[in-house]
């Protein structure tokens, strides 16, 4: 699984979300990319998920771009445990996305069957998804 090599801090507050992505909104990468909807956190499982999706569509041509990373730690205490004592021991780590925020690019595959790939990667994430094709100019 994807998770930082070193933090500052080990345990982290929930935060906040901005109301639209300001930044990583646009297409930096490949030809066509896929976009969130929602904000949402996308665990450190859900992007390896889709990575296993991407390798094996692009093996023999073609390229993608992983633009998120789980950086924020998510804590969470053991089942039974009795309110207090403390915050729980970090579970698992999550990507903080706001709407608007391109998860996905990929290059170098026809785009009936980058669709196809991207229909199969939506169906791994959590979150609601829209696809987004760079306008040839």
């Amino acid at each position: 699984m994807l998770s930082p090599k070193r933090q500052k801090h080990r345990k982290q507050f929930r935060g906040t979300w901005r109301r639209i992505a300001v930044k990583g909104d646009e297409l930096n990468f490949g030809s066509i990319g896929i976009k969130t909807l929602d904000a949402a956190w996308i665990k450190d499982r859900e992007i390896e998920a889709v990575r296993v999706v991407l390798a094996r569509a692009t093996r023999k041509n073609g390229k993608f771009w992983i633009r998120i990373f789980p950086d924020k730690p998510f804590s969470k205490k053991p089942p039974e445990v009795t309110m207090g004592a403390g915050k729980g021991d970090v579970a698992y780590f999550v990507a903080s996305v706001t709407p608007g925020r391109v998860l996905f690019e990929l290059d170098g595959l026809p785009e009936k069957d980058a669709k196809e790939v991207f229909r199969n990667v939506s169906a791994k994430l959590s979150v609601n998804t829209k696809l987004i094709i760079k306008d040839i100019v």
